[in-house]
């Protein structure tokens, strides 16, 4: 960050308004505005640039859009010129933040944490400068913590102000369980931010008391507290809170194609959220875009998120693809073959044949798909589920539903 001392005041306090403006786009909870300004003007004056920390449990394998809310933030920031910390949780993913769960969460081994971050630090790649990203793990800092250094972390906190939270409060009053373990994980976070000296620490709207944790335990270093800064979670194809586990996520690793046709299903009602959380198209083209037909505003929302992790030509051939496969209803130009095995004889029961091809996961599904019309050969309806498929000569063009093809080729 290049320093900006001889800058005059009026261009100064403009700059400070327009990061400021950057800081608080999509921001839920800012705690406190007033001192992030003062700390913005001052690191423009002295040329240093802000720490901003963001925490990322290794809990899973695989990162999804959701978490590129806040990635996308941090990149944001990181081209105002500010240091993004990024800490991979190796030590905090084994105790598993109790945030937004209503039940105990199984303990992760340090080999299972192992293993998923193998790839953490890489799809965060596709959202920031890694380059320009310091990248800490915070068992590097836990593992040499001995047993009296844990106990004194213990002591910052009291039980009564630690079930103060509202996750803790719901599942007390629901007669779930809460481990001893589960209290220490707004502990380890706040000390992240004491070790790494955050400026700002970033988060979900889930993550808030966990942030204020931080900023206590920074006072009580004798440390400026971090700002605390949250955004929302976006909901997934299914309206839930976006996540793997739940088969509702887009991958931030998935092709420009799975990206597109997905985003394409959203539900209607959650566009103004990811285009103002996924996007950075301005709000007034965010209103104009919503103010067309859903479709149109969809498609647009789709070539912005695409083109922003595979670019522009990968994204507009996706956008053909869902348009030929989907809109205007022709062919897919990739339906997989299935050939005819001789283990089926001369002929074959159409239940039969639409499991032994992968069309249907079970025979009664199948009959199922028959009897509602849901099955073609060769475009035509096959209603009778007594049809037998016989070993063809040529191509046959087998369709399940709408989005189901084969293509049967003789043995």
């Amino acid at each position: 960050m290049e320093p900006t001392k001889s800058a005059p005041p009026e261009t100064n306090s403009a700059e400070v308004e327009r990061q400021l403006a950057v800081f608080k786009r999509g921001t839920t909870d800012l705690i406190e505005e007033k001192q992030l300004r003062g700390m913005i003007a001052k690191s423009l004056e002295s040329g240093v640039p802000l720490r901003i920390k963001f925490g990322m449990d290794p809990s899973s394998a695989d990162l999804h859009i959701g978490h590129a809310v806040q990635l996308r933030k941090l990149r944001d920031l990181q081209d105002l010129g500010h240091k993004i910390v990024l800490i991979v949780g190796d030590a905090t993913a084994m105790v598993g933040d109790p945030s937004g769960r209503n039940k105990l969460r199984p303990v992760l081994t340090r080999a299972d944490v192992d293993e998923n971050l193998k790839t953490y630090t890489a799809q965060a790649a596709h959202v920031l400068d890694i380059d320009k990203t310091e990248v800490r793990q915070n068992a590097e800092w836990f593992d040499e913590m001995d047993f009296e250094a844990l106990l004194k972390l213990t002591t910052r906190m009291t039980v009564a102000q630690m079930i103060e939270r509202d996750t803790f409060q719901t599942r007390m009053e629901a007669g779930e369980p809460i481990g001893i373990n589960e209290f220490l994980y707004p502990l380890m976070q706040g000390w992240d931010s004491v070790v790494v000296k955050a400026d700002l620490e970033l988060g979900g709207t889930d993550q808030l008391f966990n942030l204020l944790v931080g900023r206590r335990l920074q006072e009580q270093e004798s440390q400026r507290p971090q700002i605390v800064m949250t955004q929302p979670l976006i909901n997934g194809l299914d309206g839930r809170k976006m996540s793997k586990s739940y088969g509702n996520a887009i991958g931030l690793t998935a092709s420009a194609k799975e990206m597109t046709f997905k985003i394409m299903q959203v539900d209607d009602d959650v566009m103004p959220t990811w285009f103002l959380h996924l996007t950075r198209l301005s709000q007034a083209d965010i209103d104009a875009a919503l103010a067309g037909h859903p479709r149109e505003a969809k498609a647009r929302l789709a070539a912005e998120v695409t083109t922003f992790y595979h670019g522009a030509e990968k994204a507009a051939e996706a956008a053909e693809m869902f348009n030929r496969e989907v809109r205007d209803k022709v062919l897919p130009t990739d339906i997989p073959e299935v050939r005819w095995d001789a283990a089926w004889g001369e002929e074959l029961a159409l239940p039969n044949f639409l499991k032994e091809a992968g069309l249907c996961q079970t025979t009664s599904e199948a009959r199922r798909a028959i009897q509602q019309g849901g099955v073609r050969l060769d475009g035509e309806v096959a209603g009778d589920v007594a049809h037998k498929v016989t070993a063809p000569s040529a191509e046959v063009l087998v369709q399940v539903g709408k989005k189901r093809f084969k293509r049967l080729v003789p043995g």
